[in-house]
């Protein structure tokens, strides 16, 4: 397959960073939030809160990027024949961890792709958190190296593997039916943003069209950012790793370009500046990205492939957000949320039991 494959070569995966490097500035210079042309954990964030799961009103809008990345994965799957559903491996622990993820991802304000955004967006607190994220892999890997497992999946039916694209495909269709409305803050079923980060977005065609270009593109070359720090670790190999750099440089060309680039640490867009924290959240969130088997990304690349178990991490991670938003784990600009700090905590020590009950038995 891999001679066939050119996005799994070397040059393909760093010409995938680059691309997805290029079109997440473009996203923001277009209309998306400062800093967050395409940000995994916050997008989904914003789609609990357009579908009514929390209510933050500032953080509300169903972002076409994420139905997309699961929707051009399926094509490619499709079109590939990998399109092969499985599951059944930890279900309950991987909602669970899809959770803990998201919590951690919302203390520090981006997942690793936007950790990696923010850097060439010139945003200093982005090296703490991508820090954290080395931090919390690293973790991961020494329980792989005990041989940690969540068990063995099995082969499921079609329409199993279809649940999460159908999912997407009936969001993107309530998008459709119910658009935002001038002034309103609600459409049909669907909550609006009229301010903050969930009123910023790239109009819709284009959205779409780069979330359905970027999930065909990385569902073909394994795009994974926890992936390129997992491989370096454990056995120093770059291939992963290339791509992820080719992200970085090619967002910080783009920003540079566009008059996006603005170096320091404070008054960065929708980011905060405790370092501790943004650090601690990412290892929170790297850890349960570690134990999970994948970035925020991959686990919607996978499940456009019909990986069952990956759309159950998905589904955690959305019902974290609205979790995080509710009982006020969050953070904002203006610092953490009121409970934060103990959240991230809690988060921490239930990865770390998951990772011990799931050590190899001698």
């Amino acid at each position: 397959m891999s001679s066939k494959n050119i996005f799994a070569t070397l040059a393909g995966i760093v010409a995938v960073g680059a691309i997805i490097g290029i079109l997440a500035p473009l996203l923001q210079y277009l209309g998306n939030p400062g800093n967050m042309g395409i940000c995994v954990a916050c997008f989904e964030r914003d789609i609990a809160g357009a579908i009514g799961i929390h209510r933050a009103a500032v953080v509300q809008y169903l972002r076409p990027e994420i139905l997309g990345f699961v929707l051009g994965a399926l094509a490619a799957g499709l079109i590939f024949k990998e399109f092969k559903p499985s599951g059944g491996s930890a279900p309950m622990t991987r909602l669970v961890l899809g959770m803990v993820a998201m919590i951690g991802a919302l203390v520090f304000l981006g997942c690793p792709w936007r950790a990696a955004l923010r850097l060439a967006g010139g945003d200093g607190n982005a090296v703490l958190g991508l820090l954290g994220l080395v931090a919390g892999v690293y973790i991961g890997t020494l329980f792989f190296r005990k041989g940690y497992n969540l068990g063995r999946s099995y082969k499921q039916s079609i329409a199993t593997g279809l649940m999460l694209p159908g999912i997407m495909l009936g969001l993107l269709a309530l998008r459709l039916i119910f658009p935002p409305l001038e002034g309103e803050d609600k459409s049909g079923i669907l909550f609006y943003s009229l301010s903050g980060p969930g009123a910023a977005y790239a109009p819709l065609a284009i959205a779409l069209a780069i979330g359905l270009g970027v999930g065909f593109l990385a569902q073909r070359s394994r795009f994974c950012t926890m992936g390129a720090i997992r491989d370096f670790i454990l056995f120093r190999q770059t291939h992963l790793l290339a791509g992820f750099l080719a992200l970085v440089v090619a967002a910080f060309v783009v920003n540079l370009a566009l008059g996006q680039f603005n170096p320091g640490f404070e008054d960065q867009p929708v980011a905060h500046n405790l370092f501790f924290w943004n650090f601690f959240g990412m290892l929170v969130a790297g850890l349960a990205f570690a134990l999970a088997g994948g970035c925020p990304g991959r686990q919607l690349f996978m499940s456009g492939e019909g990986n069952s178990d990956a759309a159950v991490f998905v589904l955690g991670m959305i019902m974290g957000a609205a979790l995080a938003h509710n009982w006020g784990l969050a953070s904002s600009p203006a610092g953490l949320g009121d409970n934060g700090a103990l959240a991230a905590i809690i988060g921490l020590a239930v990865c770390l039991a998951i990772g011990f009950a799931n050590l190899k038995r001698t």
